[in-house]
């Protein structure tokens, strides 16, 4: 399908986007904390891997190359957001009250995970999100992330300690690991 649209077929990329619209998005949503702001982002994406798909090459997996330009545009996205926040606090010291969209947004989430996952760099995050979210093995994470799967265990395992405490902090709730991913798949 991919060597297709790489030859000019625009059409069969409706159906590569069909495919990956949904798990885009979930994973957009885990990344950037805000479904309009995962529904602009997958949008994006989707361009984006259009656009660049002649570049593709069959050296990993299509979805682990989507994955990966997902991941670089949520991690730009997260980085001009902390920017934007801080140059607001600049200007205006004093915290805005949320609106109603914010508020219900907030409490379709777990809070003690938001807040959890909002204490992790951009990158924790993303490998977070990556293993429990979209429940991928770490050889699949290596070769979205260009990292060795051992490394990602390890880094994995600190992440999940860093989540653990900081989710007894919030609410006293305890990490809990789906059984489909608490296993060492590598």
């Amino acid at each position: 399908m991919v060597a297709q649209v790489q030859q000019g077929n625009r059409e069969i990329y409706a159906w590569i986007v069909g495919q990956f619209q949904q798990p885009l998005y979930r994973y957009c949503c885990r990344m950037l904390g805000n479904r309009q702001d995962a529904e602009d982002a997958v949008q994006d994406i989707l361009v984006k891997a259009y656009q660049s798909i002649g570049t593709y090459k069959k050296e990993v997996s299509f979805s682990a190359w989507l994955y990966r330009i997902a991941g670089n545009h949520c991690l730009n996205l997260l980085r001009r957001r902390r920017m934007q926040e801080r140059i607001l606090r600049l200007f205006r010291p004093e915290t805005a009250a949320a609106g109603a969209e914010q508020f219900m947004e907030s409490r379709l989430f777990n809070p003690g995970l938001e807040a959890a996952l909002g204490l992790l760099s951009p990158e924790e995050r993303n490998i977070l999100v990556l293993r429990v979210f979209e429940e991928l093995t770490f050889q699949e994470m290596g070769q979205i992330l260009g990292s060795s799967p051992n490394a990602l265990h390890k880094r994995m395992e600190r992440i999940k300690q860093k989540v653990r405490s900081t989710m007894k902090t919030e609410e006293g709730i305890s990490w809990i690991e789906p059984d489909s991913i608490a296993g060492t798949k590598i």
